[in-house]
C-alpha cells in the first residue's frame, strides 16, 4: 500500500515537473515548448468531464530584459457524450491565451493576464494555465455532428421520431377567413 502511494506521488511529480520551465538559463528571445496533453494531465486536477483526450499544446515564451511574454495555443479532440443522444464522439477543440510575467516583491496571480513572480524566482509552472485554457475552450453544449447533419442513427433519436406528433388532416385544411377581411385585404393589393 505504501509503495502504491509513493508511486502515485512520483507520477504526480513527473507530470508537474514536465510543465516547469526554468527561464533563468534561457537567452533573450523566443523559445517554443510543445506538450502532448492526455487524460493523465486532467486526472491531476481531478477533472473528469470527458473520457479521453489528445491535445497538442504549444507555448511560446518570449524572454525580454524585464519580463516574460507567454503565448499558449492548443488544438485537439476530447471524447465526450452528446448532450442530446448520449452517444460518445470526438469533439474538436482549440484556443489560445496570452500571459505576461513580471517580477515584484511578492507572488500575485489575481489578474488573469498578468502574473507577478517574486524577484529571484527562476522557473514557472505552466500546468495550471494549460489546464484553464483547455477547460475554458470546451463548449457548454456538446452536440454530436451526426445530429446536426441528420446522419446519426441511435435509439434515442429513433424514440424521439416515434414520439413526434404527426400532422392530422384537420390541421392540413386551410383556415377559412371572414369574407369582410378578404374584401379589406383586396383594397390593399389593388393599389
Amino acid at each position: 500500500m505504501q509503495t502504491q502511494f509513493l508511486g502515485q506521488i512520483v507520477e504526480e511529480m513527473k507530470v508537474s515537473n514536465e510543465f516547469l520551465i526554468p527561464f533563468v538559463g534561457l537567452k533573450l528571445g523566443k523559445h517554443q515548448f510543445d506538450f502532448q496533453i492526455d487524460k493523465k494531465f486532467f486526472d491531476r486536477f481531478e477533472y473528469d468531464d470527458f473520457e479521453s483526450c489528445s491535445i497538442k499544446t504549444t507555448v511560446v515564451l518570449e524572454k525580454k530584459a524585464t519580463l516574460l511574454e507567454l503565448h499558449f495555443k492548443h488544438k485537439g479532440t476530447i471524447k465526450v457524450p452528446c448532450d442530446l443522444t448520449n452517444e460518445v464522439f470526438d469533439l474538436p477543440i482549440k484556443g489560445n491565451i496570452n500571459l505576461i510575467v513580471q517580477f515584484g516583491d511578492a507572488f500575485n496571480d489575481e489578474n488573469e493576464e498578468i502574473l507577478i513572480l517574486p524577484h529571484g524566482e527562476f522557473q514557472i509552472d505552466l500546468a495550471q494555465y494549460i489546464y484553464e485554457m483547455i477547460v475554458l475552450s470546451i463548449p457548454l453544449k456538446r452536440v454530436h455532428p451526426g445530429v446536426k447533419d441528420g446522419t446519426l442513427q441511435s435509439e434515442a433519436i429513433e424514440k424521439l421520431q416515434e414520439l413526434t406528433v404527426k400532422e392530422t388532416k384537420k390541421e392540413k385544411k386551410t383556415e377559412e377567413t371572414d369574407p369582410r377581411w378578404d374584401q379589406l385585404k383586396k383594397l390593399l393589393t389593388d393599389k
